[in-house]
């Protein structure tokens, strides 16, 4: 793989522990969403939403992993440039301090 780099497609950086933190490109990747309403619970108003195409994700280029949300990754099963956080790590409050990895299709 030449020239290997990633692109943060995502609105928040990416820490990865034990590796890189990768600041957003000002590029987003998101899925159409439809909501449509399902009625309502106790006086609150429900929906459903169904998610549709993807949307800012560049073509695959050599040497290059988006990274972008598990749902966006979900959606295009078949690219295996496309990337999302994978387990995250936590410190002792819980917070969430960055991710052990990324996952991939």
């Amino acid at each position: 793989m030449s020239n290997p780099r990633f692109v943060n497609l995502t609105p928040h950086p990416i820490v990865i522990v034990g590796g890189p933190t990768l600041a957003p490109s000002g590029s987003l990747a998101r899925c159409v969403a439809e909501s449509v309403p399902a009625g309502e619970h106790g006086g609150v108003a429900l929906s459903r939403v169904t998610y549709g195409v993807v949307e800012g994700l560049p073509a695959p280029e050599e040497g290059v992993l988006y990274i972008v949300s598990g749902l966006v990754r979900a959606a295009v099963p078949t690219r295996a440039d496309v990337v999302s956080p994978g387990d995250l790590a936590r410190d002792s409050d819980g917070k969430v301090t960055g991710c052990k990895g990324l996952i991939v299709n």
